[in-house]
Order: structure tokens, then sequence, then C-alpha cells
């Protein structure tokens, strides 16, 4: 049995990012909370990091506020005093332009990035800040959120969201002690854009092809360094991509008519 010490809640935790958090808190000796919509993965993933730290799983949508409450008010004693808030829950649909995106693409990727985040936060607030000095919010953010590109409409839209979010939620919350970082990544190699692209591996392998892509785990990495910094450390915004991943010049339309 073994002794639950530092808790990570984290969204998101059976695929891509969030899990890679999970793996790299483990392996740190955090103890977990894992959220996911998928029952099976979550239960084999409690299996397998169970081997290593206590583990607590609860399939929920993020998306459902009274789920959410029932959810964190159930957490077991152990693992009630959360001291790390990994928002990783969300996701990108469509790659075309906007007016040929499907609405309820829109309405699903605002739902998850926007609202499940919210609720999330919002619900577990009062006990990060219970913990005390050196509790943590950690939202995954994009360098979507400030770099516009064709297709991005949505998905940006809402990483914007995550981005001021993150900057408001400090004003209020750093005098009770609880930091806030938008950790956000550039091109990375995971489940996420099999998702957007539904499922066309071509796609996504076109996309990738010839580049060295982030992995999830370079990014958990990231996040344990954010978690683990001494309290009076706050980093408000970190971004980190690829090397290969660049800034494009203006493009400029013209009517040569």
């Amino acid at each position: 049995m073994h002794e639950v010490s530092l808790v990570a809640f984290i969204t998101g935790a059976t695929s891509g990012i969030g899990e890679a958090c999970a793996r790299r808190f483990a392996e740190a000796g955090w103890s977990l909370v894992l959220i996911s919509r998928r029952r099976e993965r979550l239960e084999a993933l409690q299996q397998e990091l169970g081997e290593q730290v206590p583990v607590h799983v609860a399939p929920l949508d993020v998306t459902d506020h009274d789920a959410v409450a029932r959810t964190i008010e159930a957490l077991p004693a152990p693992f009630s005093a959360v001291r790390v808030l990994i928002n990783s829950a969300g996701l990108a649909l469509g790659k075309g332009p906007a007016q040929e995106a499907e609405l309820a693409d829109w309405h699903r990727m605002i739902d998850t990035n926007i609202t499940g985040l919210a609720n999330v936060t919002r619900l577990l607030l009062p006990r990060l800040i219970a913990t005390g000095s050196g509790a943590t919010v950690i939202n995954i953010g994009s360098i979507a959120g400030h770099t516009p590109y064709p297709g991005g409409h949505i998905y940006g839209a809402t990483k914007a969201f995550v981005e001021q979010f993150s900057y408001n939620l400090r004003c209020d919350v750093s005098a009770e002690g609880v930091r806030v970082t938008d950790l956000a990544p550039g091109m990375t190699e995971s489940e996420f854009t099999l998702v957007r692209m539904k499922g066309d591996a071509s796609v996504v392998d076109d996309y990738y092809r010839g580049t060295q892509a982030l992995q999830p785990h370079d990014v958990a990495e990231q996040a344990l360094h954010i978690a683990e910094l001494p309290p009076h450390i706050s980093i408000t915004r970190l971004e980190v991509a690829p090397l290969c991943q660049q800034w494009s010049p203006f493009t400029v339309l013209r009517n040569d008519a």
C-alpha cells in the first residue's frame, strides 16, 4: 500500500500530453487523480502506474458540470489535498477553413477546451487554495492561442481563452499562494492530430513527415518542472516548440486583375 504524498489531478489523462504527464509525475513520486472519458484506458493506466504510486481514477466528461462536482466531492481523503491541477483535456477538430467547418465540431471544441477547463478549475480551486503555498494550476494551451493560421479558427480561439484565463486567474489566486501557468506547446506528435483529422492517418503522416516534432513526454517534462519549482517562483507562460517549427512571413492577398 503506497502512502499518498503530493497529489496531481490530471484531466485528459489517457492520451497525448495528459497521459505523458501521468507517467512523468508517477516517475517523480506524485500521487495521481486521473480523469478521462475512457474507462478502459483509465483502468489500464491505474493498474500500470499503481505499481509505482497511489492512483485514483474517475471516468468523467469534463463538460458535465454536475458530474465534475460529484467527482471532486467524492475524492477519497488521501487524494483530496490536490497540489497541482493539469488541465490537459482538449481537442481540435477539422482541418478546413471556417466556411467549410461543421458547427458541431466548433461546439465540441468550445465545450471541451473552454467549458470543461472552467468547470474543473473552478470546482478544484478551494482545494488548491487549502493546500497552500506551491499549489499550481497548469493549463495546457497552445502556440495557436496567439499565432493564427488557416484552419485554426475556433481551436485557436479556444486556446487564446486559455492564455487569457490563465493570466486573469493568476491575478485572483496568487495572494492565496496558488500559481497559474499557461503551458503552450507547438507541433506535438500525438493522438491529438489523429483526432483532429478524424482518423485519417494519411493526412497525419504527411503532417509530420520530415519533422522532429515534440513528443508528449517533452511537454510533460516541462509540466513537472513547473510543478516542482520553489513556491515563490511562478512561470506565467511557457511556450515550447520544436526547432523545426518556425514563423511564416506575412501573407498579402493581391488583386492582380
